[in-house]
């Protein structure tokens, strides 16, 4: 028995899903590894470097977040404007050279300069990706594709720790089976440098990849027929035009939007919670558990793997309830409950693991319902606008969330004070995002 013929329209969804987002996952993979592969770096660097403490890192991890900050806006209106392609290719190019120029470092300065600078050089890639899928997947699928396309944050932090582990060996001395072990230097540079470096070159691969496989728009698309082209149109198109009914926005208006406004400061906040914690699991579990590597880079990839599960479930069961207020909201409140127990878990690895886990999975399923929203406000480059905006402003929380946490540690000697003030800023997104009237079952299809 034959199944029945896929209309156009249902023919190039199912196309854009198979030919999209596998190389926007890999590319965030990568992007997300270079970003934070200075948590686990972070082990032995500070032993090899002078002066680079927890304030220094925390400080250090945050500074990628101003240079992401200045240039996201005007990075997401390239993509709506001009070019995804040729856009997110410039993107990964630079910040490939950049994540690799951190192997160079050697003070605290130079390290906050070349954070600074790739967060300059990754900046615009996740709103324009955001942007870039508003060009192709009607607002039905759109969480579904959000949430494809954003496990590839969980999936980078499950595949990144062992391999950089084994790097992390270079140049040291270990002791396996009483037998002391001394691996030697590659290339005059030892393991911290290496863990940059190797994760540096799949960026650059990937942005010449990109150029050539990604399409800006369907009806550039000669992998989709001349039907499926006009129906994937037509329907984007008409979702447009329902959105964008009454008065035109200016991209200023679209900025200072109250509900734009709002979703900026909730993902602020989200973002201060999530960052500090992802950046700082593998030192509260060292300092708390004294672990080694072997086993620490083991247990920092159970916490993602639960969190790859909730983001599938959760942008499934928005797209299939048509909602995503309570989406969002729900899990933000799971993310800051389970940081605020984490303190009193110290002493019971198997509990604090479990907290991470649910910490995670809070942090991560709350995003594809939480990126459907500005396009229900907002079409175009009104809304790549604000997507830039909300991306930019939200994450200054990436700068906040290591810094407090590195500070309290340092002036405290425990991490008690920073978790607490983590899950507040969580909580407090999750109440202002419930209050706010969008994203209801009634809005989230127009």
């Amino acid at each position: 028995m034959t199944s029945p013929a896929l209309s156009p329209l249902d023919s190039a969804r199912r196309k854009a899903f198979r030919r999209l987002l596998p190389i926007l996952f890999i590319s965030y993979v990568i992007a997300y590894v270079d970003r934070n592969n200075v948590a686990v770096a972070k082990l032995t660097m500070e032993k090899d470097l002078p002066g680079f403490d927890s304030a220094v890192f925390g400080l250090g991890m945050g500074m990628f977040f101003w240079g992401y900050w200045l240039l996201e806006i005007p990075g997401t209106l390239m993509v709506e404007r001009w070019s995804a392609r040729k856009w997110i290719c410039r993107i990964m190019v630079s910040w490939g050279f950049m994540a690799g120029l951190t192997a160079a470092v050697t003070t605290p300065t130079q390290f906050y300069v070349v954070r600074f600078l790739l967060g300059l050089a990754e900046a615009g890639f996740f709103p324009g990706v955001i942007v870039y899928l508003t060009h192709w997947f009607t607002s039905r699928d759109r969480a579904k594709a959000l949430s494809y396309f954003l496990i590839a944050t969980p999936f980078a932090q499950v595949l990144s720790p062992k391999i950089s582990n084994a790097l992390l060996k270079i140049g040291t001395t270990e002791i396996v089976d009483g037998q002391s072990i001394t691996h030697p230097l590659v290339l005059g540079m030892t393991g911290w440098q290496w863990v940059y470096v190797f994760w540096a070159i799949p960026s650059v691969l990937l942005g010449v990849l990109v150029f050539f496989m990604l399409t800006d728009r369907p009806r550039q698309a000669k992998w989709l027929t001349p039907e499926e082209q006009e129906a994937l149109e037509s329907t984007l198109a008409e979702e447009r035009a329902r959105v964008a009914k009454g008065k035109r926005m200016t991209l200023m208006e679209a900025i200072f939007h109250p509900k734009v406004l709002l979703l900026a400061l909730i993902y602020f906040c989200c973002v201060t919670g999530s960052y500090g914690i992802e950046l700082f699991m593998p030192s509260i579990l060292t300092d708390w558990y004294k672990l080694n590597l072997n086993d620490l880079t083991w247990l920092i990839m159970l916490p993602p793997l639960l969190a790859v599960a909730g983001q599938l479930a959760m942008g499934w069961s928005s797209d299939r309830f048509k909602e995503r207020r309570l989406h969002a909201t729900l899990p933000m409140v799971l993310g800051a409950v389970s940081l605020a127990l984490l303190p009193a878990s110290q002493g019971n690895l198997p509990l604090t693991i479990v907290l991470f886990m649910l910490a995670f999975t809070g942090f991560k399923a709350y995003m594809p319902a939480f990126w459907a929203l500005p396009s229900l406000l907002l079409t175009e480059s009104a809304a790549a606008a604000s997507i830039g905006f909300i991306n930019s402003m939200g994450n200054l929380g990436g700068f906040f969330g290591p810094t407090i946490l590195g500070f309290a540690q340092k002036t405290t000697g425990s991490y008690a004070g920073g978790l607490y003030y983590l899950a507040g800023s969580m909580l407090f997104a999750a109440g202002v995002i419930f209050t706010l009237k969008i994203g209801t079952k009634k809005e989230a299809v127009g």
